[in-house]
């Protein structure tokens, strides 16, 4: 029997990104801009009183008033590095309707994550959404990232559910992780590595290609059935 291995592959030619990926950027469905209480508060906080339930698994939230919420807005985006936070705008209505973050962002290591995700009703299932994602995917490997994580209570089926739609490969559970909120957040972790993403990306420009939808909306080929051809492990939960 061989030898077991002892040490990791080199990495060879590979040079740390110099600090956060920038993701402003404009896509078919969505533009996103980096996050400013003048011009996305009242916009967002209109978005999100649909529905309290989209703060359940988010360490903060609901807000209740349209200044709470803007100066919580400030408190994230004035001058804060990590996480880096961006606006979604949907291109449809005109309207800012989701935010993300760019955090534990380490280009010493080359590994960012994605999270404080916050889908408000009139954005959740939509092309924009996933587009939203594939836009933030996209501007950290073009920085130079190797690895892109996703982390979420691992009660929160729908963030799973997304993680792997997405092409994120399962990796376990932390159990008793973090608190939040007075209770336990046991973790599950996904990732997508740069050996990942070339064949990602043509799964996600295919799919939003206007050309994948017909003149009802309805997508001819599915992302799930795509990114599951590159997904390296199944989240056993789903």
């Amino acid at each position: 029997m061989p030898d077991a291995k002892r040490f990791g592959d080199p990495v060879p030619n590979w040079a740390a990104p110099i600090g956060a990926p920038v993701a402003e950027s404009r896509g078919h469905y969505v533009q996103l801009e980096s996050l400013d209480a003048e011009k996305h508060a009242a916009e967002l906080f209109l978005a999100n009183s649909v529905d309290d339930g989209i703060w359940d698994y988010l360490p903060y939230g609901p807000f209740h008033s349209a200044s709470t919420y803007h100066r919580w807005v400030r408190s994230v985006s004035d001058g804060v590095a990590d996480p880096s936070f961006y606006a979604f705008r949907s291109l449809d209505s005109g309207k800012a309707v989701g935010v993300g973050s760019y955090l534990r962002i380490a280009p010493a290591q080359g590994r960012v994550e994605v999270g404080h995700l916050n889908f408000s009703a009139p954005l959740q299932g939509t092309r924009a959404a996933t587009e939203a994602m594939y836009l933030m995917m996209k501007a950290a490997f073009a920085a130079g990232y190797r690895r892109y994580e996703w982390k979420c209570d691992a009660l929160n089926l729908p963030s799973r559910r997304a993680a792997q739609r997405l092409g994120f490969s399962y990796e376990g559970v932390f159990r008793q992780h973090l608190i939040y909120k007075g209770r336990n957040r046991d973790t599950a972790w996904f990732a997508i590595t740069d050996g990942d993403w070339p064949a990602l990306k043509v799964a996600f420009e295919t799919w939003l290609s206007p050309r994948n939808f017909d003149t009802a909306g309805q997508q001819q080929e599915r992302l799930s059935d795509m990114t599951n051809l590159v997904r390296v492990s199944s989240d056993p939960a789903l």
